[in-house]
């Protein structure tokens, strides 16, 4: 019992490790961005699904913060349809790449209309 224990948190432990090792690389995101260039992309979009709402410009963003929002996205923890199916489709690799490259654009601000 005490090996299958120790298996167990070994296995644990690599797990982590593992996850800590993925380095977005925004060099590899152009192909993957397709899917957000078409929404964030716009300055002053405005989506219609499932509710009319300003698109953020995400030029800029902590590359932490949008890991984060992703993998909320992706787990359901944040709601919204298209952006659940999106996320859905990456994995950790694609969204530390995405990450990484919108951190590095400038920032883009819209006015409000």
């Amino acid at each position: 019992m005490k090996k299958i224990y120790a298996l167990l948190v070994l296995a644990g432990v690599a797990n982590v490790a593992f996850a800590a090792d993925i380095v977005g690389d925004a060099k590899a995101a152009p192909a993957k961005i397709e899917m957000c260039i078409g929404c964030h992309g716009i300055p002053g979009y405005k989506a219609t699904f499932p509710e009319v709402f300003q698109v953020p410009m995400i030029g800029g963003q902590s590359a932490k913060y949008i890991e984060k929002a992703l993998k909320a996205y992706q787990k359901g923890d944040r709601k919204h349809p298209s952006m659940k199916g999106i996320a859905g489709s990456l994995s950790d690799q694609d969204m530390a790449d995405i990450a990484a490259y919108y951190s590095q654009q400038p920032a883009q601000h819209t006015a409000a209309k």
